[in-house]
């Protein structure tokens, strides 16, 4: 227990400050899940459980007695949640490649989550959502961000919010992501938008400056799905 104990504790100075080492792990699986998720590749999921069980205990600063000592319900509940959808994301790529749905054949074999061809049609390839899908997205998000905002300010939530609306973000990019919706990283740069100040003021320096990343991480992403897209589409494979 000791062991276990000095490890979730360990911490290194950064500018005069303590800085949990599992704060930077947990961050850098989350990273690593981006990119696995930009390549379309499968294993983007379970990396990505593996960033959220570290980050959970990072952001129960009150309950895990971190240098912060503050608890952000909404980041620490978004891992729970992430971890659920991200389930459901596993699941779904992973039937498209075990169906070995069919891509272009540009398609570099090392970014597909496909295996052999097949006829069938069915596959995660990125697409825009409908416009009914994204008016429920956009009541989702309204709804969400006013119902938790409640709910952490009952909780004590720091920043409640702010922490409100990075947890609905998080979870509709997440699912958009399941869906392959390319909108789903237009959500990520609102939800970057309002994390980097909030983790900044709270004091929580690496996951802010992973934030920073992630910003121009989704910026390149959201072109790069864009062009499969095109590619994809009837007009770009002529």
């Amino acid at each position: 227990m000791n062991l276990i104990s000095d490890l979730l504790d360990a911490t290194v100075t950064v500018g005069g400050f303590p800085i949990l080492w599992r704060e930077i792990v947990g961050n850098g699986f989350g990273l690593a899940s981006a990119i696995g998720g930009m390549r379309r590749s499968t294993w983007a999921w379970p990396v990505g459980i593996v960033g959220n069980v570290v980050l959970f205990t990072v952001f129960l600063g009150g309950v895990f007695h971190t240098p912060q000592n503050l608890d952000l319900y909404g980041q620490a509940g978004r891992q729970i949640v992430f971890c659920a959808v991200s389930l459901y994301g596993w699941w779904r790529w992973g039937r498209a490649r075990s169906a070995g749905v069919r891509e272009p054949n540009r398609t570099d074999p090392n970014r597909s989550i496909v295996s052999e061809p097949h006829e069938s049609t069915e596959a995660v390839r990125p697409h825009w959502a409908s416009s009914r899908e994204r008016l429920l997205l956009a009541v989702a998000a309204v709804l969400g961000t006013c119902v938790t905002a409640q709910v952490f300010t009952a909780l004590g939530s720091w920043g409640p919010w702010a922490d409100a609306w990075i947890f609905t973000g998080s979870v509709l990019a997440t699912y958009g992501m399941a869906r392959g919706w390319t909108e789903f990283w237009l959500i990520w740069i609102a939800v970057d938008f309002v994390g980097v100040p909030l983790l900044i003021t709270a004091g929580y320096y690496p996951s802010a400056a992973l934030y920073l990343v992630y910003a121009g991480f989704v910026l390149w992403g959201f072109a790069v799905w864009l062009r499969v897209q095109h590619r994809n589409s009837p007009a770009g494979q002529r």
